[in-house]
């Protein structure tokens, strides 16, 4: 396989690439600063922005599967979200239909967010439902996706919350769980996979016959809450957690003050509105079953272990203090 990944050098994208990488596959890495992590054998790095025309007319030359992770997950601006999650999808397509019209498979990089939350089990043939500007824009980049299939065999990933070494997003819960608290917002289940896991789905969707003009979602069979996320967190680090239940008004102000101290400051905070969106839904559960009846994928990594091997890479990289 010749593939391009974008956002190759995010966390999702560092596992694609490695994963790749590992079987022998020539990958090209579209960067916006060469990272460490993508010194692999088989790796070209190419740098530049994934909202870039001309930059992406020649990362997918030559090419025959196009992977895009690349986008915005935090952002003050909704209109950010917009340009970056939606609008370099619609570049990276056109480029691939002037630059690679025999591409065998363009596999998007969508989210459960664009679906939806959901205390059921949400299928792939429900209607989107975004709730928040993040999921509206991957939402939006979904639509767009789906409008270059006359012309390019595209699918779409929907992974829920991704788990693993080298995670920022739940960067979060790991502190507060060394902090010996497990903060509870209620029964709000989550679906939640581990990356190596996602990798490995993503290249089955780029493999198989079954997976064109389709979309998946890429979930564990089991699901947790944040408050168990957080437990199992303290566990791993060597602590014991205490359950502090937060009211939903607590959370949405603490929310609206990260966002102000991040328009004054430029500083993201890991706490912000969309955040707090996610959690104060009803619930984020999708059904893994079309993943597993189509394509035999299943998400292999228990709960305990994906976030042991996360706990142990936070500790070692100095992110947070060991139990």
């Amino acid at each position: 396989m010749r593939a391009l990944v974008t956002g190759a050098a995010g966390f999702l994208g560092t596992a694609l690439v490695r994963a790749l990488a590992g079987r022998g596959d020539e990958v090209r890495a579209l960067v916006r600063r060469p990272s460490p992590a993508l010194a692999l054998p088989g790796v070209e790095i190419a740098v530049g922005d994934a909202t870039d025309p001309a930059a992406l007319r020649a990362a997918v030359r030559g090419r025959d599967v196009v992977f895009h992770l690349a986008g915005v997950r935090r952002a003050v601006d909704p209109e950010e979200f917009r340009r970056v999650n939606a609008g370099s999808t619609r570049t990276l397509l056109e480029a691939c239909a002037a630059e690679a019209p025999a591409l065998a498979r363009f596999v998007l990089a969508g989210s459960m967010a664009a679906a939806g939350p959901s205390r059921t089990a949400r299928r792939e043939d429900a209607p989107l439902a975004p709730v928040e500007p993040y999921g509206a824009s991957k939402a939006e980049a979904e639509t767009i996706a789906r409008g270059f299939a006359d012309r390019l065999p595209v699918t779409v990933a929907r992974p829920p919350r991704i788990l693993g070494p080298g995670d920022r997003e739940n960067l979060l819960f790991f502190r507060i769980a060394r902090a010996g608290l497990a903060l509870d917002f209620g029964d709000r289940p989550l679906s939640w996979i581990d990356v190596d896991d996602c990798a490995r789905g993503f290249l089955l969707l780029a493999e198989r016959p079954e997976a064109a003009g389709e979309a998946f979602f890429l979930a564990s069979a089991e699901t947790t809450t944040a408050a168990g996320l957080m437990r199992e967190a303290a566990r791993a680090i060597g602590v014991r957690a205490r359950r502090v239940p937060v009211p939903d008004a607590a959370l949405r102000a603490l929310a609206a003050g990260a966002d102000a101290v991040t328009r004054l400051t430029g500083r993201r905070l890991p706490l912000n509105r969309k955040l707090a969106a996610q959690l104060l839904a009803p619930g984020w559960v999708c059904d893994p079953g079309k993943a597993r009846a189509r394509l035999g994928f299943e998400a292999r990594t228990p709960l305990a272990d994906s976030i042991a091997r996360s706990a142990r890479w936070y500790v070692d990289a100095g992110w947070i203090r060991p139990g």
